[in-house]
């Protein structure tokens, strides 16, 4: 019976360990095997299952893909001494996992490493360049639509003229900052800045200098369409002046037309029969001028009283 609790002893040992010193490395992990801190062989880079000494040797661990560094956004004067926010962010990987054992232990320090020579590098490139440069690649002509000022982007030609170009920067950064990496056992893939905004101050210079603009555009339009309404008021002054006079010469001709015609009557009329003619013109006279209160002082030899004499007026 005892022996048989040894052997049972035995074994749970053993498979303890042989669990403790078996590890597996998947796709994207390679691993250092350390004893007491000190490199055992050569680092294990391919996926599968290995083994170590249990307790008396480590499986140190290293990510094998791409890792991401986040830099913190900054305030950085640009070459015209325009202060901007720049933000930036960068990939990179561990080639050397020993270099990068011994230097920076692990991705933190990495980190660390990375955050005192990527930053000064991004510092460095943008305030030897101007605002344009950082942001724009080429001098393409941007596909932008800007009301009321068409007129203005057709003739006026752009001040400025992108030499080196956002990508080129980006580069630049990348070449100075990957030497200092290399004794880290770290490769640098890329460096982007991923955002650049003007410093609220700027921010509020260049918010003031929008609206000034939008309110002189506006103050154009006002301009325009004052000028288009009293352009208007103008055609319809001419027309109704137009039509007034042809309606004027109009009413004229007919009102001239009308009193030939009447005149010719009243002279045919007065042609056939001249004293009963007079007689009714003179009644027509009388009814107009003479009433209840008329009061006439006439000579008897008048002849607007010539149908009255030898009659009696009661």
């Amino acid at each position: 019976m005892n022996s048989l609790k040894i052997i049972i002893i035995i074994l749970i040992l053993a498979f303890m360990g042989l669990f403790s010193s078996a590890f597996v490395i998947n796709e994207t992990e390679q691993v250092i095997v350390t004893q007491f801190g000190k490199l055992v062989g050569e680092p294990k880079t391919a996926p599968g299952l290995y083994f170590k000494l249990p307790v008396l040797q480590v499986a140190n661990f290293f990510p094998k893909n791409l890792l991401e560094w986040d830099g913190e956004p900054g305030q950085i004067p640009t070459l015209e001494k325009t202060y901007i926010w720049v933000d930036s962010f960068a990939r990179w990987k561990i080639v050397d996992p020993i270099k990068f054992f011994q230097t920076v232990s692990n991705t933190n320090g990495a980190l660390s490493q990375l955050d005192a020579i990527i930053d000064p590098a991004v510092r460095n490139f943008v305030t030897s360049y101007r605002l344009i440069e950082t942001v724009r690649n080429t001098n393409r002509e941007l596909d932008t639509f800007e009301l009321g000022r068409e007129d203005e982007s057709k003739n006026q030609r752009p001040s400025y003229a992108v030499e080196t170009g956002r990508e080129k920067i980006s580069r630049a950064i990348l070449d100075q900052a990957q030497p200092k990496l290399e004794k880290f056992g770290i490769e640098l893939v890329d460096v982007k800045i991923k955002r650049i905004n003007y410093v609220d101050q700027v921010q509020q210079s260049v918010y003031g200098r929008m609206i000034a603009e939008r309110k002189q555009i506006a103050e154009k339009f006002r301009s325009e369409g004052q000028g288009e309404q009293r352009k208007i008021l103008g055609e319809k002054e001419k027309d109704l002046k137009r039509i007034t006079s042809e309606a004027y010469r109009t009413a004229q001709e007919v009102k001239g037309k009308a009193d030939a015609e009447a005149t010719t009557i009243y002279a045919q009329a007065f042609g056939v029969d001249p004293q009963f003619y007079s007689f009714v013109k003179t009644l027509e006279i009388y009814g107009e001028t003479l009433d209840k209160e008329s009061s006439l002082v006439l000579s008897t030899d008048s002849d607007f009283l010539k149908y009255l004499k030898g009659y009696e007026i009661k």
